[in-house]
């Protein structure tokens, strides 16, 4: 099975650690997030992955050429924006492609079963399947539901209300690749709305057991993603 790691961003909320990484290249309990990501992809099945390269890339390739911190199996190849392509404009990038693949962003920690996720694409003949991750949030006040005449339609006092945030991980079916023109910014709310005005197939997916994500987009994301990873290291690598 093939998989996407979207390694291209600048991960400017991430300043200065980016200044001399790039943010894929972070370390997590001494090894780059990266390579963490890798190993379990290789875990679930996915030995042909594709890394999508852009701001500091000859650093990422230059890592990876030693292949001894590759998983046994693993077909690893790249691709290069030659300028930023977003989120889902990457992908326009890749070969002639026949078969589902699953696409990541580069800067996330998660437990979540890629295997599972692939599999949930697959029964649902989905055109895209969204890894989302369930958040309730409970409000500490009383909500006042309006009219549009201001007249008082309900009253909830400290509901909680369910979200469930994009972890940055899909699955695509090749067809999705007639929506997103070659060389083009594309990023992927966008496609989703497109392919939604389209009457395309797009679900969500989550586990009822809540795994553990975390995107690590800022200093104290990073650094909570560390503690978290050398508390359960075992769980991250599947030991």
């Amino acid at each position: 099975m093939k998989a996407v790691i979207l390694a291209g961003g600048r991960g400017t909320r991430l300043a200065p650690y980016t200044t001399v990484f790039p943010k894929p290249m972070l370390p997590i309990g001494g090894k780059p997030v990266l390579e963490i990501i890798i190993s379990q992809l290789a875990y679930y099945g996915f030995k042909d992955i594709v890394i999508s390269l852009g701001y500091l890339s000859e650093l990422i390739q230059l890592y990876f050429k030693n292949k001894k911190v590759l998983p046994k199996g693993v077909r690893l190849s790249f691709i290069l924006e030659k300028k930023p392509l977003g989120t889902a404009g990457p992908v326009s990038l890749l070969p002639d492609m026949k078969e589902s693949f699953l696409v990541m962003n580069g800067d996330v920690l998660t437990t979540l079963d890629f295997g599972q996720l692939f599999r949930f694409h697959q029964r649902k003949k989905a055109m895209l399947t969204v890894g989302v991750h369930r958040k309730d949030v409970k409000m500490e006040l009383g909500i006042v539901k309006l009219a549009k005449n201001c007249e008082v339609e309900d009253y909830i006092e400290k509901p909680t209300y369910t979200f469930y945030d994009s972890m940055g991980i899909y699955v695509y079916h090749p067809s999705v690749l007639k929506y997103i023109r070659p060389d083009t910014r594309l990023d992927l709310p966008e496609l989703v709305l497109k392919l939604i005005r389209n009457k395309e197939k797009v679900f969500g997916y989550y586990h009822k057991k809540q795994h553990y994500w975390i995107d690590m987009g800022r200093p104290q994301e990073y650094q909570t993603a560390n503690e978290k990873f050398l508390k359960q290291k075992n769980e991250f690598l599947r030991k």
